[in-house]
């Protein structure tokens, strides 16, 4: 059964993350895109090579990210660089990212609560954060329809990544999952983020009154987090979060020319949260820095996949994508024209105001 439902609104992002428990373990993991924005920050702030070179290595790499994915049916490059990010509903004690994930913990035993495509534009200027709702109804290679957050439980990173290309026609280079409980201490590390609110609301014994609000990073928290009392529930929880990575560029970027201690601190913090595939080397980050080098927190446009109405399949409730709207997206991040895509479907780009 299909309900159609109009677009979404302009401040909407997929999302179906869940409140988790306050301590560092056992919290729920979130696509913050801390990969990308580690490539962002360091080539905003100047200090590419002695930061990328000194910090890499203690960011945790996933293994086998890519293993059995065959070449010849993969999408041609582009010429840009694209990320696969996600965010697992795994309930582990432990953590499943970073330098301190416990040996033996899987990210990939649960299914993805986020996921992000974060693309570098060939010009090394612009980039582009595009979500897919995590109940996408979309066929799995090798399993059929079903949602897509489906993949990474039934094939971890391998088969997430053979979905999203083939959904996408976007070839994803790297690949990156991202300990929630990172981001307190990354948004302390930079002194906190400034962020417009649509209208008061209170959250985690936090209240976030109507305009801008300077948040720390148990507050940033609380407003990430923040899911009853939106109007758009889990919709506009994902739009806050898109918009704290928004602020959180911003800040990074002014502390860039005013505090670089600050800068050298937020970059030290990523290893506790990210992990990334193996194939991203210190030197492959180092190039990615510097071929972006001139990018800014200004030039980086959030979208979302376009979504033409909710459903169910069976015992399941899911979401249908637009495809005639999802061809032009992926065109337009293929070709680096996403700012000029959120332009002409400004539904589906992220609001300066969210709920």
């Amino acid at each position: 059964m299909r309900i159609a439902v109009p677009p979404p609104r302009h401040d909407a992002v997929a999302s179906g993350l869940r409140d988790g428990r306050p301590r560092r373990r056992g919290r729920r993991v979130l696509a913050v895109l801390l990969a990308l924005v580690l490539v962002l920050l360091l080539a905003i702030g100047g200090v590419v090579a002695y930061l990328t070179s000194s910090i890499g290595g203690g960011i945790a790499r996933i293994p086998d990210a890519f293993r059995g994915i065959d070449a010849g049916s993969r999408p041609a490059t582009f010429g840009g660089t694209t990320f696969l990010l996600v965010g697992t509903d795994s309930r582990a004690e432990a953590p499943t990212t970073g330098i301190d994930a416990a040996p033996g913990v899987d990210a990939g035993s649960q299914r993805s609560d986020v996921i992000m495509l974060g693309t570098l534009a060939p010009d090394g200027e612009h980039a582009s954060v595009v979500s897919i709702p995590r109940d996408s109804w979309v066929d799995i290679p090798g399993r059929g329809m079903n949602k897509i957050n489906a993949a990474y439980a039934f094939g971890g990173a391998p088969l997430l990544i053979r979905t999203v290309e083939k959904l996408t026609g976007v070839r994803v280079d790297h690949f990156g999952v991202v300990d929630f409980a990172g981001f307190t201490s990354l948004v302390d590390s930079v002194g906190g983020i400034d962020v417009q609110v649509a209208q008061a609301t209170s959250n985690a014994g936090v209240d976030f009154r109507a305009g801008e609000n300077h948040l720390d990073g148990a507050q940033a928290l609380a407003y990430v987090r923040q899911r009853y009392g939106l109007p758009n529930g889990d919709i506009d929880r994902a739009a806050r979060q898109q918009n704290a990575i928004k602020a959180l560029l911003a800040t990074v970027q002014e502390k860039a020319t005013t505090d670089p201690t600050a800068l050298y601190a937020f970059a030290t913090s990523v290893g506790d949260a990210v992990s990334v595939d193996d194939s991203l080397s210190n030197t492959g980050l180092v190039q990615l820095a510097l071929e972006n080098r001139n990018l800014r927190g200004s030039g980086v446009a959030f979208v979302t996949a376009p979504v033409a109405g909710l459903g169910r399949e069976g015992e399941q409730s899911v979401v249908y994508l637009d495809e005639r709207r999802s061809a032009q997206l992926w065109g337009a991040v293929r070709n680096g024209s996403v700012a000029q895509y959120a332009d002409l479907n400004p539904t589906e780009a992220l609001s300066a105001t969210p709920s």
